[in-house]
């Protein structure tokens, strides 16, 4: 089956910020007569932004895993835990259920995003037609889990919150948590930064 004609190929165009399809054009002043915004066929140097984010990204998770994320502390006792020994000790604290969630949102999507991102970006260099439609999933799916990423960030808020009303014990942040945060907002601007039409522009068929 034959893929459509794409937008340039009817000449029209779309505006990034407010949307307005507009009559296409190669000029690099032009602008979105609605919003003001430079109009532009394809986010220029989508690839090269979104690599750099994601490979910033992945140094950054190296000390979000190393690093502790959280410092519980009592008058018997101070523990220091990272992401993985959090996650244990949630386990054997009777919280399978949230165990398994912060080990989702702090394991698996951040890498699911790395291998996602990473394999669309590779498969766009490569200018690949493959399984357009299914790559561009992979793109909504991405963007969809971004925001939960953020789940351990927000766990250490709301312990430190709550745990500060106590008098005789105390839960703070430690340098992991940053690091953490840092890599959600990165690979998030990762996502940002690239331009899905490109998944389409080499396509053989729908």
């Amino acid at each position: 089956m034959n893929a459509p004609p794409r937008a340039s190929e009817l000449g029209m165009m779309s505006c990034h910020v407010c949307r307005l399809v507009t009559a296409y054009t190669d000029d690099p002043h032009a602008h979105c007569p609605r919003c003001g915004n430079s109009l532009h066929a394809r986010k220029r140097g989508s690839i090269g932004r979104a690599w750099a984010l994601l490979a910033a990204a992945a140094i950054f998770y190296i000390p979000a895993n190393l690093f502790p994320i959280m410092r519980t502390q009592s008058l018997s006792s101070k523990d220091d835990n990272t992401i993985l020994s959090g996650i244990v000790e949630l386990w054997r604290a009777g919280s399978p259920g949230l165990a398994v969630i912060v080990f989702t949102a702090s394991i698996v999507v951040p890498m699911l995003k790395f291998i996602i991102m990473g394999y669309l970006l590779v498969s766009v260099q490569r200018s690949s037609g493959f399984v357009a439609k299914q790559r561009a999933r992979l793109y909504r799916f991405v963007e969809l889990v971004g925001y939960w990423s953020m789940l351990d960030v927000f766990v250490v808020a709301i312990l430190s919150a709550l745990v500060h009303f106590k008098i005789l014990s105390r839960v703070e942040p430690l340098p992991g948590v940053v690091y953490f945060g840092v890599v959600v907002v990165l690979t998030m601007l990762s996502a940002m930064s690239f331009d899905p039409r490109l998944i389409w522009d080499n396509r053989k068929s729908q």
